[in-house]
């Protein structure tokens, strides 16, 4: 009998349950309320769904990220840069450069929405973060995963990475909820009304130069953002160019859904509770925030200024696509000027900003590396 006793008493004390603590109980809660998020609203369900699976994970089972762990060898992908690099390898097969090349001012608004990555840097500063976590948390404002956590691993800021790469993802998968509020009080209903004029076609040629002249000028001045904007381009040129249609298929569907299931799961297991129920943890997602919403604000005024300038051409509302969250934030400037007058079709004109806002990220993730000299 004691025999059956000891055996069931070994069983006991090999459950998780035994030894979860409150804090787990809690992320795992939170984690049950990403997956509901991801499932019955459908917030990036692609994104979200693996990692809140991945904080569920780690909260059941913490050894799953220790070296021996599975998930610790898809966290080294993190650490080496390799997800962040493929992911925009995939974006790049994925996405159509051809209204920012037929509408180059595009640029000014994807360059205006990073004002939430400068304006996040000062506020984490007087939160009391060094210069370099600093730069890591403040680029959630542009709101590109890959990014935030391509940064923080250069940065060395391994022990926030978790809530920045949480946050950035987060706030990507909320944008149709933060985004529409803002877009609305800055601007009037006349202004969301504005039709724009048809772009322009572009031709093959210039779809093909894009990407490589991009590439020489950016990677040229800022040489640490070549993982991040070759890979970009790389995938943009294996779309344009016609000639690889394998590897257009490959970059932006298998591979692409690999990388999100692998970067996804190792994102979500960075958030056990010991290292994500902390203070700074609450900073981090209250700057992150900021910054999305300064970012989203600074577009859409820089739209104002732009429609004024002009004569009334631009819709104000496509400023707010210059944050980086491919096309989530596209699609959101359409149903808001659609919500205004359901004739209005501004999405291929907002994917210009959109585009660039990608673009816009990585440069000012390689201006800040330049800066701290990596």
């Amino acid at each position: 009998m004691s025999y059956i006793f000891d055996t069931l008493g070994n069983l006991a004390a090999q459950t998780a349950l035994g030894t979860l603590t409150a804090g787990n109980f809690l992320m795992i809660a939170v984690a049950c309320g990403f997956m509901y998020l991801a499932i019955a609203k459908q917030y990036e369900p692609l994104l979200l769904l693996p990692i809140s699976f991945g904080m569920l994970l780690v909260n059941i089972y913490p050894p799953i990220m220790e070296e021996g762990g599975l998930l610790h060898y898809f966290y080294m992908l993190d650490e080496w840069t390799i997800l962040p690099s493929l992911i925009f390898l995939g974006v790049g097969a994925l996405t159509d450069f051809g209204p920012l090349i037929a509408n180059p001012k595009s640029f000014l608004l994807g360059a205006a929405a990073q004002f939430g990555i400068f304006a996040a840097y000062i506020l984490a500063m007087g939160f009391g973060f060094n210069d370099m976590a600093a730069a890591a948390i403040a680029i959630i404002g542009g709101a590109d995963g890959p990014t935030s956590i391509f940064l923080a691993m250069k940065l060395g800021q391994t022990d926030i990475m978790g809530p920045i790469a949480v946050a950035a993802y987060s706030y990507m998968s909320l944008v149709p909820i933060i985004q529409p509020p803002i877009m609305k009080a800055l601007t009037t209903e006349e202004e969301r009304k504005i039709k724009m004029e048809q772009l322009r076609t572009v031709s093959k040629k210039e779809r093909i130069l894009f990407p490589v002249i991009v590439t020489i000028l950016v990677c040229g001045l800022l040489p640490s953002t070549t993982p991040l904007v070759g890979m970009l381009m790389l995938g943009n040129l294996f779309r344009e160019s016609g000639v690889v249609r394998q590897l257009t298929e490959t970059a932006s569907n298998a591979l692409m859904y690999i990388v999100v299931i692998l970067l996804g799961t190792s994102v979500g297991a960075t958030t056990s509770a010991e290292a994500f129920l902390k203070w700074d943890t609450i900073k981090i997602v209250i700057i992150g925030f900021s910054a999305f919403c300064f970012g989203t604000a600074a577009g859409v005024i820089f739209g104002k200024i732009m429609c004024k300038l002009s004569g009334g051409k631009i819709n104000p509302l496509i400023g707010s696509a210059g944050v980086s969250a491919v096309p989530m934030a596209a699609r959101v400037a359409q149903k808001v000027g659609a919500e205004a007058d359901p004739t209005n079709f501004l999405l291929m004109h907002a994917m210009g900003p959109n585009v660039a806002g990608v673009i816009g990220t990585a440069v000012v993730a390689g201006v800040f590396m330049a800066i701290f000299g990596i």
